[in-house]
C-alpha cells in the first residue's frame, strides 16, 4: 500500500508508544485520527506535531469498550478525511490483575478495551475498507501474547485474544484487508520500574538492551506497506524470547 495521502485511525495514538506510531505514519504522508480517553492535552500536542509535517491531523476523545463511542469516532474520522485506509489497535490498560479476584472491574475494563475495543474499531472500518477493496489493520500486542504473566491475567488475556483476532480477520477480510500483528518486548519501561528493573530487564534481551517506540513504529508501517503479508505477528522484542537461552543450554 503506498501510505501518501492515506488516513490512519490510531487508538490510544496520544501516548508512549502509540504516538511513535502516530508521528510515523504522518512522516509516511499519512493524515492521523488520534484516538485517546484521558489525554487530551497530549492528543493536541501529537496532532500538532503531526500537521507540522504536512498532513491532517484529528483529535478525537472516545472509549473504545463502548460501541457507541467508536461508532462515533469513525464517523469524525469519516466526515474529516472521508475513509479510514489503516487502523491500528494501540489501546491498552496496564493494570495488575491478580487471580482469583473479588473485585471485577479491572478484569472488565483491561478486557473491554483490548479484546471488546479492538473487535469493536475493526468491525467499524472493515467496511470502509473493503469497499475501496483495500486495507490494512494492525494489532500491537506483546509478549504475554505467548506466555502468561504473573498478577496480570486480564492483560496475558487480552493480548492473546487480540493475536487470535488478527488472525481470525486476516481469513475474514482476506483478499482486500491485511491483518498483522506487532509484539513489542521492552521498549518504555512502566512508570514504576527503578533502575535495577530496568537493567534486569536489559538483560533477559539478546541486545541487552531496551528499545524504542519508534522501533515499533517501523515494524508497524512495514505492516501497513507489506501488501503480501497477512495473519502474521512480528515480535519486536531484542530476541527478549530467547534471552532466558543465554547463560546455559538446553
Amino acid at each position: 500500500m503506498d501510505l501518501k495521502g492515506k488516513t490512519a485511525l490510531i487508538t490510544g495514538g496520544a501516548v508512549r508508544v502509540g504516538k511513535a506510531v502516530t508521528l510515523a505514519f504522518a512522516r509516511e504522508g499519512c493524515n492521523v485520527v488520534v484516538n485517546y480517553y484521558s489525554s487530551a492535552d497530549e492528543a493536541e500536542q501529537t496532532c500538532s506535531e503531526a500537521r507540522s509535517l504536512g498532513v491532517g491531523a484529528l483529535a478525537v476523545q472516545a472509549d473504545i469498550g463502548k460501541y457507541e463511542d467508536v461508532k462515533r469516532m469513525v464517523e469524525s474520522a469519516v466526515e474529516e478525511f472521508g475513509t479510514v485506509d489503516i487502523l491500528v489497535n494501540s489501546a491498552s490498560l496496564w493494570r495488575s490483575t491478580p487471580f482469583p479476584m473479588e473485585d471485577l472491574t479491572d478484569w472488565h475494563r483491561v478486557t473491554g478495551i483490548l479484546i471488546n475495543g479492538s473487535f469493536y474499531c475493526a468491525n467499524e472500518v472493515a467496511p470502509l475498507m473493503l469497499a475501496v477493496g483495500e486495507g490494512a489493520i494492525i494489532n500491537i500486542i506483546d509478549l504475554a501474547a505467548f506466555e502468561p504473566w504473573k498478577n496480570f491475567t486480564a492483560h496475558s488475556v487480552g493480548k492473546t485474544a487480540l493475536l487470535a483476532l488478527s488472525r481470525q480477520l486476516a481469513l475474514e477480510l482476506a483478499p482486500d484487508v491485511r491483518v498483522n500483528a506487532v509484539a513489542p518486548g521492552p521498549v518504555l519501561p512502566p512508570p514504576d520500574y527503578d533502575d535495577a528493573k530496568v537493567e534486569r530487564t536489559a538483560r533477559r534481551t539478546l541486545m541487552n538492551r531496551w528499545g524504542t517506540a519508534e522501533d515499533v513504529a517501523e515494524a508497524v508501517i512495514f505492516f501497513a506497506k507489506a501488501d503480501y503479508i497477512t495473519g502474521e505477528v512480528l515480535r519486536v522484542d531484542g530476541g527478549e524470547h530467547f534471552g532466558h537461552r543465554k547463560p546455559e543450554s538446553g
